[in-house]
């Protein structure tokens, strides 16, 4: 891989990685594309050539209901207004410079996001006993870190892949109150983080719009360009659903798999596979590889363009190779909210090696959710 130097003195592990930098430079979104295609199956291949990390853990968070229009693109013809979806962290651990690094990708505070505005208005309609029918939340990530046997004082980096719904006062500290993971560096898009002070009417239902303020300078690191997390993981720029949008990528047992909203289920970047109603027609019907998550249309092509990448670099799943390994960091499930939008395949988790702890886990993973194979 092509390395560059640090993004920041202050995490000298973490390394800018330019392997897509010609290829993001073309203007023109057609030949963008096909070099963007071409650069991601090459880095894909020297991931997978590269040593895998430690350690993927899926920490469950939280359901919720997302309109069905938006998950996939105004593509499903149904009548439901709402999917479920099942939001969730990975918690990744990486041998850097020969250390063990810990790693925390999409930590949100779920309490914290009930101050998005599209949901805080959802809620004042059903009312906290409508909430508890509606949502069902599985414990804030610090409270499972202990349950595996980690402090959240031995977290290092927190990412997201966006910060629709985040507030990170709560995770960094704010001047008013404590830092969740005091000793943790926030890597953030710097294009997106800037955004945010000042949002776009498109923009402003999906982000707390006082989620950053009074969060301490030196917590935070702005990127402009991919990253290498030492060994096995990868964090690369993938514009469009947000203007700042990243996707985790990572060499595990299963291969290589990347982590992100910009598509839903295993189908948005499989659609002329998917079971699910409309999604295999617009496909046909437009020519399409992927189907978009479309919240905000902010940069549409550019979402495309970014799919691509991502279904380009990861692996096929291993026993359904008719789709890839893109893990929705919130992904759509079954339910009576959405009869008939039904998945083809669920990954639920990619968990992959044994994680090093100081302390012998406790964890009880929720329900029916303790596969760590992709379920039809």
């Amino acid at each position: 891989m092509k390395m560059g130097e640090p993004v920041d003195r202050r995490v000298p592990w973490v390394r800018e990685l330019t392997n897509l930098n010609e290829a993001r430079e073309i203007r023109s979104p057609g030949p963008q594309l096909r070099a963007l295609r071409k650069g991601a199956r090459a880095l894909g291949d020297e991931l997978r050539a590269s040593p895998r990390v430690v350690a993927v853990k899926t920490l469950h968070l939280t359901t919720l209901l997302y309109p069905t229009t938006f998950a996939f693109n105004r593509a499903v013809p149904l009548p439901w207004p709402y999917v479920q979806m099942f939001h969730r962290c990975l918690l990744v651990q990486v041998m850097a410079d020969g250390e063990l690094k810990n790693i925390l990708f999409n930590p949100t505070d779920y309490e914290a996001s009930r101050a998005t505005p599209y949901f805080a208005k959802m809620l004042d309609k059903v009312g906290e006993r409508g909430a508890k029918f509606i949502t069902t939340q599985y414990g804030q990530v610090d409270a499972q870190l202990r349950k595996l046997g980690l402090s959240p004082e031995d977290i290092d980096i927190i990412a997201f892949d966006h910060f629709h719904t985040q507030d990170v006062r709560p995770l960094l500290g704010d001047g008013t109150r404590a830092p969740r993971f005091p000793n943790a560096y926030l890597l953030a898009s710097r294009k997106e983080w800037e955004d945010w002070g000042d949002l776009h009417p498109l923009q402003r239902s999906w982000f707390v719009a006082d989620g950053k303020q009074g969060v301490p300078e030196d917590r935070v690191i702005l990127t402009d360009t991919d990253v290498a997390l030492g060994d096995g993981c990868l964090i690369l720029q993938t514009p469009g659903h947000t203007t700042g949008n990243q996707t985790l990528f990572v060499h595990g047992e299963q291969g290589v798999f990347g982590c992100s909203e910009n598509g839903t289920s295993a189908d948005s970047w499989a659609p002329t596979e998917s079971r699910i109603p409309g999604l295999k027609k617009q496909a046909e019907l437009y020519d399409f590889e992927v189907v978009l998550n479309t919240n905000t249309p902010e940069l549409w092509a550019g979402q495309y363009t970014s799919m691509i990448v991502e279904k380009e670099l990861v692996d096929k799943v291993p026993d359904r190779p008719e789709f890839v390994q893109m893990f929705p960091s919130s992904e759509v499930t079954p339910s009576a909210f959405a009869p008939g939008v039904r998945p083809s395949m669920i990954f639920t988790d990619r968990d992959s090696g044994k994680l090093q702890t100081t302390r012998e886990s406790t964890l009880q993973t929720p329900g029916d959710l303790s596969t760590s194979r992709a379920r039809v």
